[in-house]
């Protein structure tokens, strides 16, 4: 009878790493344990009042714009690629365009949990503005926009913002003409279960 009691105990200590050894060595990642990069791909420039549809490339992200002058100037868009854990972010699924919105008196924020990859402008400041947004997935799980914020107040007519690193671009204010003032909305690309 002594000899199973110990035997009981050292077969039941067996099973149980033979268990642990057979699970998983981890579960989904979450917010805590993610390496999230955005990193700058692609710029394009346009002259800011032609009514050109831009849109990022495929898979890419809206994480600035610069613009010079008047609406005869130049808009500079930035796109960038996010990674999770050093895999891409794909499987974009691009929104609708926004109803266009009289650029001197605008304020645009996308949709909870997606980004800005795509702006139209036509004309000078009376002209029209419209944004398209998108949703992210990483592995089948969205990739979420959180922690929104807006940059300062620039000068429409001579400015450059890009937004920091891990984050990406969500929304656009600007009031009066290329004098007026522009914001931008940016947020901080995270993971949640």
């Amino acid at each position: 009878m002594n000899v199973y009691k110990k035997a009981l105990p050292a077969a039941l200590a067996a099973a149980a790493l033979a268990t642990l050894t057979a699970a998983p060595a981890s579960a989904a990642p979450t917010a805590l344990d993610v390496t999230v990069k955005v990193q700058l791909s692609h710029t394009s420039t346009v002259k800011e009042s032609a009514g050109v549809w831009f849109t990022c490339p495929g898979n890419e992200v809206m994480t600035g714009r610069s613009h010079s002058g008047d609406e005869n100037g130049s808009t500079t868009y930035y796109c960038s690629t996010i990674t999770i854990n050093d895999q891409p972010v794909q499987n974009v699924v691009k929104g609708l365009w926004s109803a266009g919105l009289k650029e001197s008196r605008s304020s645009y924020t996308a949709p909870n949990d997606q980004a800005v990859i795509g702006r139209w402008h036509s004309g000078d400041e009376n002209g029209s503005t419209k944004y398209l947004a998108a949703m992210f997935f990483w592995q089948g799980r969205q990739v979420r926009f959180s922690s929104p914020a807006w940059s300062g107040d620039l000068k429409e007519s001579r400015h450059s913002w890009r937004a920091n690193a891990g984050q990406v671009m969500t929304g656009r204010y600007h009031w009066g003409d290329e004098n007026g003032t522009t914001r931008y909305q940016y947020a901080t690309v995270t993971i949640v279960d």
